[in-house]
């Protein structure tokens, strides 16, 4: 696959997407639920059928399945780290870090105002309980970074940003100065990779946030459906979180110095969880899998993701709809853009719906709809989506928010 293939018609992709229609369907849902390939379907009816076969002797099968959707992860964010704890969802994995924290000593959290639910609602709460939660805002973004930075002190326990806002797709600046202030502070980094993986490539190391934990899943652009999210531990992570799954017992060694505590597992098993359904793992390393053996990098789907976004900003612009209806931030340049194109309407959720009974799917959060494109759509597939919109907004110039 190159990018000539993936924007030509019909898409050669498609066809391994058969059972998702992506050909017949126009489907912008790619920033909330990108199609799963067929091979997903095919790894889920093998975890029943090994269910069937081997009864609870499953686990060995289940648990190279996990560590396949490991090694997935660690490709994405380019550094292996200490090891990657795996769980259905990151909720899980950002309460078990929460709780390794010195929060008696260290009281304080700093975080964003454009963080996804799972962090904001979460540490909405621990502020009713008392913590001190600094949200530096978002905007403007040119000092994001440095204003983060700022925030950070000797009472913070950790700052909790997103590589790529969830809100309006814009790509963090200036996050390695967080780095070194979290650094210089003693303070724990997390930085929510969710809405960049598998399309705005990261590099740790570039980013200068190799001792950062990352957070990250892939139900969005990864295509691995429900089930599969993860947490990177920085090297040389010993913290003891104190909501802990008996699963981290499995690597667990015995403490001769302090058998009455707790023993934690090696790597990321520190932060391991229970029981879970392993369909999910069986599903996102077919999925791996499929991706390693269509060359779809995260490079490559950068670039396609890039030229299909610059297509449906040129075919919105040349709507020339009214702009008190729906308008986009054309001060953001494409390189600063992640998975989406965000348009602001103050109708937004009813404009989705509108689409959406017009036969076109996409997603919208308070007054933004977010058009997401993904590699399996045709150029044609953006512009027959592109005329829709207008179409829709044109007849429904009376609609209130």
């Amino acid at each position: 696959m190159d990018l000539t293939s993936l924007t030509g018609s019909p898409n050669p992709l498609a066809a391994h997407y058969r059972r998702f229609g992506v050909a017949d369907r126009l489907l912008l849902t790619g920033h909330s639920h990108q199609a799963w390939p067929d091979v997903g379907f095919e790894a889920q009816a093998e975890a029943w059928l090994d269910a069937a076969e081997l009864v609870d002797e499953k686990w060995e099968r289940a648990f190279a399945r996990a560590d396949e959707v490991r090694q997935g992860f660690v490709r994405l964010i380019g550094d292996p780290g200490s090891g990657i704890a795996l769980a259905p969802n990151t909720h899980e994995l950002v309460v078990r870090l929460l709780s390794a924290l010195p929060l008696r000593a260290r009281p304080k959290l700093v975080t964003s105002d454009g963080e996804f639910h799972t962090i904001r609602r979460q540490l909405d709460r621990l502020a009713e309980e008392g913590l001190e939660v600094v949200r530096v805002p978002e905007a403007p973004l040119d000092s994001f970074g440095e204003r983060l930075a700022a925030a950070v002190d000797e009472r913070t326990a950790a700052a909790l940003v997103s590589l790529v806002f969830f809100d309006r797709g814009r790509i963090a600046r200036g996050l390695d100065r967080v780095a070194a202030s979290c650094r210089r502070h003693g303070t724990a980094l997390l930085v929510d990779a969710y809405h960049a993986l598998n399309v705005v490539p990261v590099s740790l190391a570039e980013l200068d946030l190799e001792d950062a934990f990352v957070v990250g899943g892939g139900y969005k652009y990864c295509q691995l459906g429900e089930g599969n999210c993860f947490l990177r531990l920085p090297p040389g992570c010993a913290l003891r979180p104190v909501i802990t799954g008996w699963f981290s017992e499995f690597t667990a060694l015995a403490d001769r110095e302090h058998p009455e505590r707790v023993a934690y597992g090696a790597g990321g098993d520190r932060f391991a969880g229970a029981t879970y359904d392993p369909a999910s793992h069986y599903r996102g390393s077919a999925v791996f899998r499929f991706f390693r053996e269509q060359g779809l990098t995260p490079e490559l789907l950068r670039r396609v993701s890039q030229h299909q976004i610059g297509a449906l900003a040129a075919g919105f612009d040349a709507l020339d709809l009214d702009p008190v209806l729906v308008q986009r931030d054309r001060s953001a340049p494409l390189e600063e853009i992640g998975g989406f194109l965000a348009l602001r309407a103050p109708a937004a959720t009813v404009l989705a719906q509108r689409l959406a009974a017009r036969g076109l799917r996409c997603d919208a959060r308070g007054e933004v709809l977010r058009l997401g494109p993904a590699p399996y759509l045709t150029m044609e597939q953006l512009q027959e989506a592109m005329r829709i919109l207008g179409e829709v907004v044109r007849s429904n110039t009376r609609a209130a928010p």
